[in-house]
């Protein structure tokens, strides 16, 4: 029981108290990092749900794409492909280097080399307790009809796709969990918001940009927020998210690719 009870209700570590223009400051930023990233993404998400919500068409019958055709010529998509992984490559770097201006840094947020063998196992059961139960749970709510059916990729079948989808799965991991676990928590610590406060802002903040896909995509990627942002704040690690995530995006992305068509969740555009 003492072991739950610290999961659900972590004391947190001691947080320095920080004067009310540092708090205006770290207020400001989180408004202004999120409004040029994943805040952005959430608001589009939402008015992307909505527009779905006032067509005729039931949400189970409509369709939304993750990785789609950016261009026409087969070079300009592969350029515009691997621009899109870098600007979110960018947006976890803005992160980190937010952190390092805080005087924190990668080391503090669990992005440091000194335990791979550990942070990869669990980054392999994060990925298996998210994974499988989010598929189930996708296709329910598909079959409950407030989901649209997600097809992960619909990239056109040239040389460089499963090269550029796995680029693109590790650009997601990298900007999402940097960004709404390592530097999100970290500047909400600083604020002095309680532990539980600052995982619900979290995880709902990754949920926001996931709405795009459907009730169900967002309430599915709460529960991601929640799982992932909980095992930081009590083990102090990041990569196992990071690697996790990259996992079940690498999965979805690929598999989207080659079994499109093949099977019923899985249609052609």
């Amino acid at each position: 029981m003492s072991l739950l009870r610290d999961w659900l209700a972590p004391p947190g570590p001691a947080v320095v108290e920080v004067d009310g223009r540092e708090r205006r400051l770290l207020l400001t930023e989180i408004l202004v990092v999120a409004t040029v990233t994943l805040g952005l993404s959430g608001l589009r998400s939402l008015i992307s749900l909505l527009d779905s919500l006032a067509a005729p068409a039931p949400l189970a019958s409509r369709q939304v794409s993750i990785d789609r055709p950016l261009a026409t010529d087969a070079w300009v998509d592969l350029a515009a492909q691997l621009a899109s992984s870098l600007q979110l490559v960018a947006w976890g770097a803005l992160g980190l280097y937010l952190l390092v201006r805080a005087g924190s840094g990668p080391r503090a947020v669990g992005l440091d080399g000194t335990r791979p063998g550990r942070d990869a196992l669990a980054g392999l059961g994060l990925a298996a307790v998210i994974g499988i139960p989010g598929l189930g749970f996708y296709l329910l709510t598909r079959a409950l009809g407030i989901n649209l059916t997600v097809v992960p990729s619909l990239l056109d079948d040239h040389w460089w796709r499963v090269p550029v989808l796995v680029v693109s799965a590790l650009a997601n991991a990298w900007a999402e969990e940097v960004l709404v676990v390592g530097w999100l928590l970290s500047t909400l610590r600083r604020l002095g918001l309680s532990e539980n406060r600052s995982l619900a802002v979290s995880a709902l903040l990754r949920g926001s940009y996931h709405l795009y896909q459907g009730f169900g995509g967002g309430l599915g990627n709460v529960v991601m927020g929640l799982v992932f942002g909980r095992y930081w704040q009590r083990t102090g690690r990041l990569w196992p998210q990071v690697g996790a995530h990259a996992l079940i995006d690498v999965v979805a992305f690929v598999g989207s690719a080659l079994l499109v068509g093949k099977v019923s969740f899985l249609p052609h555009s």
